[in-house]
């Protein structure tokens, strides 16, 4: 596919008017719209502003790639702009930029959609093409350019792949969060450089479409070493006893110079594997740490389970509360199946992945195999979520310690250090601890929390639905939400489903909220926020509580109490109506399954929306 059969007429702006970074956007933005590219104007404008926040897309010499690949884009498009002026895009030469090329991506896209997105990012950075784009008149101009370097470019591409083929090269691997635009300009950045250094390269690119001319184990055998410039995870452990330069992408991009001759002269530490000092220098490390990073990692990775496990356990009371057991006259052999499946089998998994993944993401994938047996042990040892939350950490950090422990090991022991070493160790430690030390003490924890639910009244269950409800509107998606979320999984995985069912309405209501009242206040919303409350409707029917998001960064100090206040309603109303929640996700959609009446549940929640929607319309001023 040639890069015009993306860029076309209709997505060209040569005149950019606006003399700033946002404003940039917005005209790019608009221009995919009108041209019929896009699905979701708000949703594409924020996936291109969470790109720009993990790193700048001004990559310097008078260009900015902004771009994102979202379910937002209808059909895969490029919009250019020009500014003669130029205006400051926070590049990363600090430069203003001039050229402006925004790339639509859908999360469906085919590899030829992905190849010609990445050969544009490969072409401009061609001095040539940038020179002949800032001197075009017209959309019929920068068309021809585009079309007439295009062609180079693949010819040039095909070369560089023949010419790789000697050994004792310098490696270097290019990734970045959306694989469609820094990971191959950095790779084109290297391999230009070392064409005219006279040093052989190869550059493996792990973009949208996969990884590509990936390093052979004997090229990385033979290296001097290996350049790894990424802002997103790669495949580490192939460099151990490696010399290995970590770097962010964007400094391939503009220093390759610098990388290459550090790589001739073997200025790198040597790798020596996850959990290292090395490593957790890295950027993609310190991504990776915290607490709440590696609690996600395993709640995340348990969650089909617990939605899959619960839904199927509440299909089967459909049959009757007594449907799945044999000696009942309910007996259905079908729910009994169903019920199998989900109680036995899904829900018994959850805490084993739990910790499972926790450890993982301590300790990259040595950590794995001990999480999940410390899991286990955890969840037949009736220790429940709070002892899966227990093993988890405690087999990442068994791991990280016998990582430590053995990294001066002698060479020759490197390779059975994660098949042998690892494993047998980290298993006995970390079961050990569990069995001896922590399974009996958080047993008799959950038993108490499980009472302690069971035997609040009905007051005490009002204010627990106030503080859960409440609790999942005041940072909408972070860490108060996530706790409120993590607490009620650990009381349906203890068979206590009022909770969760007061979790899941206050986590509705925000976005449904500000959805109603964009409808109904209108003039206290300006066109674009009355546009992103439709897809908030969707959003909140949904529980996606990030849908209200938009409303409350531009208006904290109003919408976040107003979100606050009917988000607790609906939690208390919840507990009132006595509904329980099998399933932790799902919203509307999982209504029908929900004990007690589905009716009620949903009322519960459209009278906390409306409370929101009120609160927000009298306490916000008119858009002038």
């Amino acid at each position: 596919m040639r890069i015009t059969e993306l860029l076309t007429k209709e997505t060209i702006q040569l005149n950019i008017s606006s003399d700033s970074k946002s404003g940039v956007i917005d005209e790019l933005v608009t221009v995919l719209d009108k041209a019929g590219k896009l699905q979701d104007v708000q949703e594409f404008k924020k996936a291109i502003l969470n790109r720009e926040a993990q790193s700048t897309t001004g990559i310097g010499e008078g260009i900015a790639i902004p771009h994102a690949k979202t379910a937002a884009v209808k059909s895969p498009a490029i919009a250019f702009g020009k500014s003669v002026e130029g205006l400051d895009y926070e590049s990363l030469d600090g430069t203003p930029a001039h050229l402006f090329f925004m790339i639509a991506a859908t999360d469906g896209a085919n590899q030829t959609h992905l190849e010609a997105l990445s050969r544009l990012s490969s072409l401009l950075m061609d001095p040539e093409v940038r020179q002949a784009l800032l001197s075009a008149k017209s959309e019929d101009e920068v068309i021809t350019i585009i079309n007439t370097h295009d062609q180079e470019d693949e010819e040039e591409e095909e070369a560089v792949e023949e010419s790789s083929s000697s050994s004792n090269k310098i490696l270097a691997v290019t990734a970045c969060p959306t694989g469609i635009a820094h990971t191959y300009m950095a790779a084109d950045a290297l391999k230009a450089k070392a064409k005219e250094l006279g040093l052989d390269v190869k550059v493996e690119t792990n973009g949208s479409g996969g990884a590509k001319n990936i390093l052979t184990a004997d090229e990385i055998e033979n290296a001097p070493a290996i350049i790894v410039a990424a802002d997103t995870k790669v495949e580490m452990e192939r460099f151990k006893g490696k010399r290995v330069i970590q770097v962010p992408v964007a400094e391939a991009i503009r220093k390759p110079a610098d990388l290459l001759s550090r790589a001739e002269k073997q200025d790198a530490p040597v790798y020596s594997g996850g959990g290292n000092k090395e490593e957790d220098t890295s950027k993609e490390s310190k991504g990776k740490s915290g607490f709440y990073k590696h609690l996600m990692n395993g709640v995340s990775n348990m969650l089909p389970f617990v939605v899959g496990g619960g839904i199927l356990i509440a299909i089967s009371f459909l049959f009757g509360p007594d449907s799945a057991d044999p000696d009942s006259s309910e007996y259905n052999q079908f729910a009994a199946i169903i019920n199998t499946i989900g109680g036995s089998n899904a829900f018994f998994l959850m805490i084993p992945v739990l910790a499972g993944f926790i450890a993982s993401s301590i300790a990259d994938r040595p950590g794995f195999a001990p999480g999940m047996v410390g899991g286990l042990i955890a969840a037949t040892g009736d220790s429940g979520f709070l002892g899966g939350l227990i093993a988890g950490f405690l087999a990442g950090y068994v791991t990280l310690g016998i990582k430590r422990v053995t990294k001066n090991f002698p060479q020759a022991l490197e390779g059975i250090k994660p098949v042998l070493i690892y494993p047998v160790f980290a298993i006995f430690i970390t079961g050990f601890i569990m069995l001896q030390f922590l399974v009996e003490p958080l047993s008799a924890v959950n038993t108490w929390l499980q009472s302690w639910l069971e035997g609040l009244g009905t007051g005490n269950l009002i204010f627990l639905g106030l503080l859960l409800g409440g609790m999942m509107a005041i940072d909408m998606g972070g860490p108060i939400n996530k706790a409120a979320f993590a607490f009620g999984i650990a009381t349906i995985e203890g068979g206590n489903l009022a909770p969760h069912a007061a979790i899941m309405a206050g986590g509705m209501v925000p976005p449904l909220g500000l959805a109603l009242a964009t409808t109904f206040f209108k003039s206290k919303f300006n066109e674009n926020e009355r546009k992103a409350g439709i897809p908030a409707y969707f959003m909140g029917a949904s529980f996606i509580t990030e849908g209200a998001i938009p409303f409350a960064a531009a208006d904290p100090l109003r919408v976040i109490p107003s979100a606050v206040v009917g988000s607790a309603v609906a939690g208390a109303l919840t507990m009132v109506f006595h509904i329980g929640l099998p399933a932790p996700h799902g919203g509307i959609f999982v209504f029908p399954v929900v004990e007690g009446n589905a009716f009620l549940y949903l009322l519960a929640v459209l009278i906390g929306s409306v409370i929101t929607a009120i609160m927000v319309g009298l306490l916000k001023k008119p858009v002038k």
